[in-house]
């Protein structure tokens, strides 16, 4: 399933400024993910808890790790199509420049 955006993603305050909110063009889809993701967290509780094979539960663990690593490039690609595009644009270069690098380290 693909997450592409439909729209870009739009900030409505700027970088620097404390409780940003941004309207994510693809939401439906992104909620889609994660409420299969959580089920499948659930689901390896679920392993666990009947002393399922340790490699069994691995697996599981991975393919979690997996969607949420899709589900993380899909928010930065929307982030940088987005707001940092916009600030770009908008002459704000430095700030944005700088917050993309920490959320880059923080999804690596």
């Amino acid at each position: 399933m693909s997450l592409a955006p439909k729209t870009d993603a739009c900030c409505h305050t700027p970088p620097d400024v404390a409780g940003k909110s941004v309207v994510q063009p693809n939401k439906s889809a992104l909620l889609k993910r994660l409420a299969r993701i959580e089920g499948q967290v659930r689901g390896i509780s679920g392993m666990v808890e009947a002393d399922r094979y340790c490699v069994d539960v691995l697996t599981q663990v991975a393919a979690v790790k997996s969607a949420l690593d899709a589900v993380s490039m899909q928010l930065l690609e929307n982030h940088m199509k987005g707001c940092v595009s916009k600030a770009l644009q908008e002459g704000d270069a430095t700030g944005m420049v700088t917050e993309l690098i920490e959320v880059v380290k923080k999804v690596r």
